[in-house]
Formats: C-alpha cells, sequence, structure tokens
C-alpha cells in the first residue's frame, strides 16, 4: 500500500539543471568550446569531483580565472533558474496527493537554503511535510541515507513511498532506500539509461497520481 511520495527537486519539481547546464554552455562558447552533455551529466544528482572550469581550461590550452568565471556563470544560472516554475504536473500530483491523504516529502542532494528558498519563491514548501536535504546526511546520493532519513521521518516504510527522480543517481539513491522509484528524465539527463527505475515517463502530466498508485501496487 502507497502512504507517501518522496519527489527529488533539482530536475524534478523546478529545472534548475538545464538552467545550470545552459548558463556553463554559454561560458565555454565564450571561449570558443562545448560542454558534453555526456561529460556534465555525471554530475546531476550527486557532489562530484568534476570540475567545469578545469575542464574548460583543458579544451582550450588556457590558463582562466576560477573565480571569475565562477561567479559570472552562477549569476547567469540564478538569473535563468528564478525565471522558472514547478515543471508540469508537480502542482497536480501535491494536490492530488492532499486529496488521497499521502504524506509527502522531498531529498534533495542540495542544501536546505537552496531547496527551501526556491520553493518558498513558486509556493509550494507548504505541501511537504518533511524535507531532507544534504544539511542533514553524511553521504548524498547515490547513496540511499537522505531516502532512508524522508521516510522514517514521514513515518512509513520504503516499501510504501514512491520516489520522483531526474537523474540516475537519484533513482539509484531510490532503489537502494527500497522505494518504487519513478524517473521524469528532464533535457539533460533524457540521454541517460534509467535501468533501475520502476516506472519511467517524460512528465507527470502524462499520468495521473491514481494510476500510477495503481502500477505500483499491481508492481508491489
Amino acid at each position: 500500500m502507497i502512504k507517501a511520495l518522496v519527489f527529488d527537486f533539482d530536475g524534478t519539481i523546478l529545472d534548475t539543471e538545464t538552467q545550470h547546464y545552459n548558463a556553463f554552455q554559454e561560458l565555454y562558447q565564450e571561449h570558443g568550446s562545448d560542454l558534453p552533455l555526456e561529460v556534465w551529466g555525471e554530475c546531476i544528482g550527486t557532489h562530484s569531483d568534476f570540475n567545469p572550469y578545469e575542464y574548460l581550461e583543458r579544451q582550450i590550452d588556457q590558463k582562466l580565472d576560477h573565480e571569475v568565471l565562477r561567479a559570472k556563470k552562477t549569476e547567469r544560472a540564478l538569473a535563468l533558474i528564478s525565471e522558472q516554475r514547478e515543471l508540469p504536473g508537480i502542482l497536480d500530483y501535491l494536490e492530488a496527493a492532499k486529496e488521497l491523504g499521502l504524506k509527502v516529502g522531498l531529498a534533495s542532494s542540495s542544501s536546505r537554503k537552496w531547496v527551501e528558498e526556491h520553493l518558498d519563491r513558486i509556493g509550494l514548501k507548504h505541501h511537504f511535510e518533511v524535507i531532507k536535504t544534504a544539511d542533514d546526511v553524511e553521504s548524498v546520493k547515490p547513496d540511499p541515507a537522505l531516502y532512508l532519513e524522508a521516510v522514517k521521518a514521514l513515518h512509513v516504510k520504503p516499501n510504501e513511498a514512491i520516489a520522483f527522480e531526474d537523474s540516475v543517481n537519484g533513482s539509484m539513491a531510490a532503489k537502494k532506500a527500497g522505494l518504487y522509484c519513478v524517473a521524469i528524465p528532464n533535457p539533460v539527463t533524457k540521454h541517460m539509461t534509467f535501468s533501475d527505475v520502476d516506472y519511467q515517463m517524460e512528465s507527470l502530466a502524462e499520468l495521473n497520481l491514481a494510476s500510477l498508485i495503481q502500477q505500483a501496487v499491481k508492481k508491489g
């Protein structure tokens, strides 16, 4: 029986991932280079050792001021993100969850400050009973800790919850934790192979929550 929903944030509720990538791509193009999606995609949904400024230096064989580039990229990404609203189907799912008496949580590898600021901006924070972020765990996704903390705080078992993810790292975390996992890839993760998820769709708008729960119960 499904008793709770747990959402990822970046790329799942708000498409921040594409805007970060677009900001980097603009920066790279200014230097006559390119940041391939398959290179950037490895960083999504986790904390990575990949340094995009060092990678750019290697592409153009030139030393650059990382701090200047970082400030420019951050300013541009934040400007792009500030124009974004929640992704299609998110609000419908949150409202349907309330009607169905389901608990709703969030599990994000980003910081609490980042997540809550944007949830406040788009007016969705009140929908979440539990918000777990990088501030709450030692290891972020693909480690299952965030999802385990979320379901524990929601007082449900992992197999009683559905996770919503846009990245391979995130879906791995959800499955390791024992949740039913739905993948909704965004423009920068759609080239990836989500081999371990239970269900995949282009947007939450293509299937209502009640129908999705039926799918989960059937599989369970």
